[in-house]
């Protein structure tokens, strides 16, 4: 398919479609390798790829005192890498960190 092709299906698209449209295109532009989102793994957060470790868990780890050394530790299958990937995609998709932060802390006081 061209662009060409692609512009009137796109004209054509609701206000609430194209502002998903322009959303999915904004996300494939700041992917970040190492980091994957599963539907059915965690609620479909985004994760340390092949693992169930939320970046948003390593994130809020990190703001509760630990170290990376701390966090290297705790878990031995992740990598400096993996936590710089966690950090970069933190970094690239703030609002979806601090929002998953926020229903787990909600989800948290229900319980």
């Amino acid at each position: 398919m061209t662009l060409k092709e692609l512009e009137a299906q796109l004209l054509s698209l609701s206000k609430d479609e194209k502002a998903q449209a322009i959303q999915l295109l904004t996300q494939s532009l700041r992917t970040v390798t190492g980091i994957e989102k599963t539907p059915q793994v965690c609620g479909g957060s985004a994760c340390i790829r092949n693992t169930r470790i939320p970046v948003w868990g390593l994130v809020e780890a990190q703001r509760l005192g630990s170290s990376e050394l701390e966090l290297l530790m705790n878990y031995p299958g992740l990598s400096a890498t993996d936590l710089a990937n966690a950090w970069a995609y933190a970094a690239a998709f703030p609002e979806e960190i601090e929002n998953e932060i926020r229903e787990n802390e909600e989800v948290m006081s229900v319980s």
